[in-house]
């Protein structure tokens, strides 16, 4: 049998301590037996446009596409650029997405 202060003398890492104490009694018959089972992660649902059944990032490519351009080149405060991207926003409404 190891004792604790011996234990902890032969580890560096302190991940790799918590890890090997944490097994150290698991061995021991400790309570901690097994350790509790992970919750299932929820299934990811992606919401879909209802006019193409495209997820948000590839509805409405054309005015994605010309409001990206002009942020880039101009300035999301441009004028232009404000309009192109409450255009972008309303179609993407259109499609059913709830966009601020």
């Amino acid at each position: 049998s190891i004792s604790l202060h011996q234990f902890r003398g032969t580890i560096t890492n302190p991940f790799e301590e918590i890890y090997q104490y944490s097994n150290y009694f698991i061995r021991m018959g400790n309570s901690f037996s097994t350790a509790p089972p992970k919750p299932a992660a929820p299934l990811k649902q992606h919401k879909v446009g209802i006019k193409t059944g495209k997820k948000i990032c590839c509805c409405c490519p054309d005015t994605k596409k010309l409001r990206d351009e002009c942020v880039v080149f101009k300035g999301e405060e441009h004028l232009d650029c404000i309009k192109l991207i409450e255009a972008h926003k309303v179609c993407l409404r259109d499609e059913g997405f709830d966009v601020k």
